[in-house]
């Protein structure tokens, strides 16, 4: 198998030492840096509510990244679909088609993406994670896909049917995928015949048993005529694996608080997580770092690319989505994030050349 494709998913992570602003910065350096390289995709997230995301609004962000790139294709990873209206999230991305026609995915989750209390008021009190809009899913997914349709969809209200078209005037639409870190997602995506992306970068696990159910059940539609996938990872890469593993630990710290309930701070820097790491973890969480650092790919260049090859040969995938969970050190600018940078351009340096170390 050849080495596979190379995406990106961009959190667009808030550290100790950022603003906001900052962090859009940094994301918006680092999405130019992904199109000069040549990756493929370039994602952002939907979260709420979390101080070490500022991923809230994926359109606004695909539009400002989309405007700052050329030629890689730009998307959600993804657009939560219970938390918003269909015809809102038609209307947001047939217009970002229409502004970068050929260049935009919609990656739809059904996970609310924060907690109970913001996803009551994003859904104007209409309740948790377990209300109308989760159930309905499945239907709010054909209503997205037929809003975008050029010729619309028909509406019957009051005894006629008025017609839905998400923009006056469309010549294409973008891609669009289903997400999750279930078998739900799996099942209904090859029911309905469209792309569909496992969440390993967040589960873990599961992973292979998702896909084989995707890939088993798969119904060509007239958008695909076979299963359609690729695998999501954290990555930090840096010039020796000693600092890769360094660069690592604000995220693994992160993920830990997450995974066990702790409050959730904005990203510490590097230096914040190794006092941290150095005052002791407790036994369980300790436990949940090192099983994170296995599944993630942490090293140098060629360690990093022989792993990520090694994850898509195993995961039969030709496209491999990397989330670069690399920190920042004490002094960093805030608006750079030169450690994700690294991470990409060392995913795509040739292993052995002589100008990995003057990127």
């Amino acid at each position: 198998m050849s080495s596979p494709s190379l995406s990106v998913l961009d959190l667009v992570p808030v550290r100790s030492d950022q603003t906001s602003a900052d962090a859009v910065g940094a994301t918006i350096d680092l999405a130019r840096t992904a199109d000069r390289l040549g990756y493929r995709r370039y994602w952002v997230a939907e979260h709420h509510n979390m101080p070490a995301v500022a991923a809230t609004n994926p359109p606004v962000l695909i539009g400002l990244i989309g405007a700052q790139t050329s030629q890689i294709r730009v998307g959600s990873g993804g657009v939560m679909l219970p938390n918003h209206a269909p015809l809102v999230v038609a209307e947001q991305f047939a217009l970002l088609e229409a502004a970068f026609p050929g260049r935009v995915d919609l990656g739809i989750g059904r996970a609310p993406g924060t907690d109970p209390v913001t996803s009551w008021a994003l859904r104007h009190g209409a309740g948790g994670v377990d209300d109308e809009a989760v159930n309905r899913f499945p239907e709010y997914v054909d209503n997205v896909l037929a809003m975008m349709e050029p010729s619309g969809v028909g509406l019957a209200l009051r005894g006629r049917t008025h017609v839905l078209r998400a923009t006056p005037s469309a010549r294409s639409v973008p891609q669009i995928w289903l997400l999750g870190s279930s078998d739900y997602s799996a099942r209904l995506a090859a029911e309905k015949g469209m792309p569909y992306v496992f969440a390993h970068h967040f589960s873990g696990s599961g992973t292979a048993e998702a896909l084989e159910l995707y890939r088993s059940t798969f119904q060509p539609s007239p958008e695909l005529d076979e299963p359609r996938t690729f695998l999501t990872v954290n990555a930090a890469v840096a010039d020796t694996a000693e600092e890769a593993h360094r660069l690592a630990l604000p995220q693994l710290l992160q993920m830990v608080a997450l995974r066990t309930g702790q409050p959730l701070t904005a990203l510490r820097t590097v230096e914040e997580a190794e006092q941290i790491i150095a005052a002791g973890l407790p036994e369980s969480h300790a436990g949940l770092v090192e099983a994170m650092r296995e599944r993630w790919v942490i090293g140098d260049a060629s360690g990093a690319q022989a792993e990520i090859e090694r994850l898509a040969a195993s995961y039969g995938v030709d496209e491999v989505m990397v989330n670069p969970v690399a920190g920042a050190v004490a002094g960093t600018a805030a608006t750079a994030s030169p450690a994700r940078e690294r991470t990409l351009e060392l995913l795509t340096v040739p292993v052995g050349s002589a100008s990995i170390g003057s990127l």
